[in-house]
């Protein structure tokens, strides 16, 4: 037997009980959002989910604190090869991302293309036209999304499509709301294209990011992207398991709602940052839980998006699990 199927084999697949606890601890603190949502998910799929987004947490960490990015994002991948050969460093959050890794099946491409997100953001790279938009999305949150489905216990080709589009639209959403803060620290997500059509010079704008009707109009064009995206990502829950899907119901109607923040502001992301109020994501949250997502049956056929294709095909060419997989344990079809 390989060595690595040997691994496999051996393998634990329950995170151990302190690792875990460290892993709660440190979005407790440093995400309080996620901390919050992961209440929704299924006890079965709240460890790994919260191991995986420790990990998340403390690369990004790990990057923006850094004095030497760049020698940080190379002892990140040091760690993530420590990660898949089975010999995480002696650290909470490597091992239980470790489990994870072994117990999902993750393929190494998945969290190679988060990393090469990280390496986006450091080289505060430019997007001319949407289709770099949406590569970058795919590495920085359609990734997130085909992670969390593995975990989930779903591989399906066309529920992995599904997952992209809402990781898409969500970072579309992130983006339009964003538009002051990221040019405010230098960076810049719209397409470059389409604020030079509005009269707007790109660098100009984030030397002095200031509201004007073509940004306005910039920021509409980009939450009408989401909006497609978000309807298409619908039909993708229903082939969840049972269990999991009012939090992803949950999370893809609260982000949406953010659209419609934006838009009563006047689609201005500049002067202020939209928000969703408390008890609006209450009754979000209670239309997610009773709720049913319907399966568009030609939403669900799309093939996923030429940006974010690899991400499937990653899964596709990988091994199935040797072992029932951490996030099928205890599934609920």
């Amino acid at each position: 037997m390989p060595h690595d199927a040997a691994l496999l084999v051996r393998s634990t697949l329950a995170i151990e009980e302190a690792d875990q606890r460290r892993c709660e601890e440190l979005l407790r603190v440093g995400s309080r959002s996620f901390s919050a949502a992961a209440r929704l998910l299924p006890a079965r799929v709240r460890a790994p989910v919260t191991a995986f987004y420790a990990f998340c947490r403390v690369a990004d960490d790990a990057i923006d604190l850094s004095e030497d990015p760049t020698a940080a994002f190379v002892d990140l991948r040091d760690r993530v090869d420590a990660i898949y050969a089975g010999r995480p460093r002696p650290e909470p959050v490597d091992r239980a991302f470790c489990r994870v890794v072994e117990g999902a099946q993750i393929p190494r491409q998945l969290v190679d293309t988060l990393l090469e997100g990280f390496a986006w953001d450091l080289e505060e790279c430019r997007y001319e036209q949407l289709e770099q938009t949406l590569a970058y999305a795919a590495r920085v949150a359609s990734v997130v999304g085909v992670i969390m489905t593995l975990i989930m216990g779903a591989r399906e080709p066309e529920t992995l499509a599904r997952a992209c589009d809402l990781g898409a639209a969500m970072q579309l959403t992130n983006i339009a709301r964003d538009v002051g803060e990221d040019a405010r620290l230098g960076r810049l997500y719209l397409p470059g294209q389409w604020l030079r059509e509005e009269g707007i010079d790109p660098e100009a704008f984030v030397r002095d990011p200031t509201p004007s009707p073509g940004l306005r109009r910039a920021v509409a064009r980009l939450l009408a992207e989401a909006e497609l995206l978000y309807e298409r990502a619908q039909a993708g829950i229903p082939a969840l398991p049972r269990d999991c899907r009012p939090a992803i119901r949950a999370a893809s109607l609260i982000y949406a709602d953010i659209g419609r923040v934006i838009a009563r502001r006047g689609h201005d992301s500049v002067t202020g940052r939209a928000q969703t109020s408390t008890a609006r994501k209450l009754w979000l949250l209670a239309r997610a839980w009773l709720g049913q997502a319907r399966r568009d049956a030609s939403a669900w056929s799309e093939p996923p998006l030429p940006e974010v294709a690899f991400l499937v095909d990653a899964v596709r060419g990988h091994a199935r699990p040797l072992r029932p997989s951490l996030a099928l344990v205890g599934a609920t079809p």
